[in-house]
């Protein structure tokens, strides 16, 4: 009898000892190279995410500013979040990325972990316009891709947030001109700001605008 509970107890442990490696195999392969690439190349997209080419920009300047404190507005399903997390995750920051559609938050989400990246990225839920003012400072990185006519009010509510020598990168800026008029003007006339407009993407035959926070 006493042999029979030797055995089982051995067992007991390998089997909790194997689940474990299971978990950690999981864990591991999340992290993975050749896993993220896959798991981005595949990803489906609809026209409300960042084109590819677009969202490698907004990675390599993550990385290159060295940002620690990121904030996208405007997630749809996250393809933006989880490109610049990896961004995040190497620079030892954290990325926020805000959106007001409740489905479009939860995918985004899903994907984050999918990406095991949510240590990294949190999305926050509701109209950005609110949220944003919950977001503490400094921020380092912004990103806005939401509502075009509201592009200057989400950065005049991150203003007084961002760090000297904050990146901030607006989306669309080329077909939605006229939108986010007043926007483009402050960013491009402003003494605080050095500002330019970049096609990164011609998938969508638009461009971005780059801004570097001066003062």
């Amino acid at each position: 009898m006493k042999h029979r509970r030797v055995v089982a107890a051995v067992l007991c442990v390998a089997v909790l000892y194997l689940a474990a490696l299971c978990v950690y195999a999981g864990e591991s392969n999340k992290m993975s190279p050749e896993f993220r690439k896959q798991f981005i190349d595949n990803f489906h997209r609809t026209g409300l995410n960042t084109a590819p080419g677009d969202a490698m920009m907004l990675r390599i300047l993550v990385e290159a500013s060295g940002a620690k404190r990121g904030v996208e507005v405007g997630a749809a399903s996250g393809f933006g979040a989880i490109n610049m997390g990896i961004a995040f995750e190497r620079t030892g920051g954290r990325l926020w990325t805000l959106e007001i559609d409740p489905r479009w938050a939860r995918e985004t989400r899903d994907n984050v972990e999918k990406m095991g990246l949510e240590n990294v990225v949190t999305c926050v839920e509701g109209d950005a316009l609110k949220t944003l003012h919950d977001i503490e400072g400094p921020i380092d990185f912004l990103f806005i891709d939401a509502v075009k006519q509201d592009y200057f009010k989400y950065l005049k509510i991150v203003e007084p947030k961002l760090a000297p020598g904050a990146v901030v990168v607006a989306d669309n800026v080329i077909q939605s001109a006229r939108a986010m008029k007043d926007y483009l003007d402050y960013v491009q006339t402003s003494p605080d700001y050095d500002t330019v407009i970049i096609r990164a993407s011609m998938e969508k035959n638009d461009g971005m605008s780059i801004s570097y926070k001066i003062q």
